[in-house]
């Protein structure tokens, strides 16, 4: 197969309907790092951004939502997203931090068919992709089965998948079978996904699940 390029610009400004591919993102101990660097967060913050907008601008990405540390973004191509991640991975490991604290940002894709009403994404496409976004860890990458099937075929160069098996994830009904993004050059080895299966409480109780930054907060 040919190598993904950057997909054409949509001139209408339009944001990607059909199949489309989700990016949720966040910073793994934004707190943390708030408190160490006080005044000089705002300023680790703004290159956070301008790293992860430079790479949806360079893949057209389309910027959905950002609250805080947090990022979600769509694409019409599957291969693009992945190589959007690729980039934004690499340049967090590349670039000097205030105070030389290290910045790790935990991402999750997912491909699905959602609906949009009023220019925003609705489903339970867009809840899948938050959930396991909150599974991961600060530099890991994760997909959705339906994101791995679209690229498995076809990833950039230094660029490979790990199966992490299937795993329940809060107030999603069935399992979802999850991959890891490995990347050449850069940390590989994680803990265990923080999925409802592998907490160390897994009896079942009645209160609700936690939301994600970006997903669930109408309550």
């Amino acid at each position: 197969m040919a190598r993904s390029q950057p997909a054409e610009h949509d001139a209408r400004g339009q944001v990607p309907s059909g199949t489309v591919t989700f990016l949720f993102t966040d910073i793994e101990g934004s707190t943390k790092l708030l408190e160490r660097l006080r005044a000089k967060y705002a300023e680790l913050l703004a290159d956070h951004r301008e790293i992860l907008r430079s790479a949806f601008v360079q893949w057209k990405g389309h910027e959905v939502d950002t609250q805080g540390d947090s990022f979600f973004v769509t694409f019409s191509r599957a291969a693009d997203a992945i190589a959007c991640a690729i980039a934004a991975q690499r340049a967090f490991a590349s670039h000097e931090w205030p105070e030389g604290v290290a910045v790790r940002v935990r991402m999750a894709l997912h491909t699905g068919e959602p609906m949009i009403s009023e220019a925003k994404y609705v489903g339970m496409d867009v809840h899948v992709a938050a959930r396991i976004a909150s599974a991961g860890h600060g530099g890991q990458v994760l997909l959705s089965q339906s994101t791995q099937s679209l690229v498995h075929g076809d990833l950039p160069p230094g660029a490979t998948l790990r199966d992490l098996g299937s795993h329940d994830l809060k107030d999603i009904r069935f399992p979802w079978r999850i991959f890891q993004l490995d990347i050449a050059g850069l940390p590989n080895d994680f803990p265990p996904l923080r999925t409802f299966a592998s907490a160390p409480q897994t009896r079942p109780h009645n209160l609700p699940a936690r939301s994600t930054a970006l997903v669930g907060r109408e309550r």
